[in-house]
């Protein structure tokens, strides 16, 4: 479990968080709406993953700006949090940094 009191351990729960509300956005919420005719799933799913979003890039910019990862590192967390199961395979490299730098 991450340190959440460390800039970089704060970005892995927020990524972690984030992953699985992309996730249950994309897998579940994205079904019931087409195929199921319950178009709340993704007005409800879809608020909190923007929510945990927005905490992710605030993360991201934190670590960056607290010198505790690299600008490349935090583009790629980035770019990570635009692809499924991106927070979730950053987030190995993620703690080698928070273990390194603390």
């Amino acid at each position: 479990m991450p340190n959440w009191r460390s800039p970089v351990g704060r970005l892995r729960l927020i990524g972690m968080f984030e992953g699985v509300s992309f996730l249950l956005l994309m897998g579940v919420a994205m079904p019931l709406k087409y195929f199921a005719g319950f178009p709340e799933a993704v007005k409800w799913t879809g608020w909190l993953h923007g929510i945990l979003f927005i905490g992710y890039c605030l993360a991201i910019l934190g670590a960056l700006v607290s010198g505790r990862i690299s600008f490349w590192k935090s583009a790629l967390a980035f770019v990570a949090s635009l692809v499924p199961l991106g927070p979730f395979l950053i987030d190995r490299s993620l703690a080698g940094d928070e273990a390194v730098r603390g």
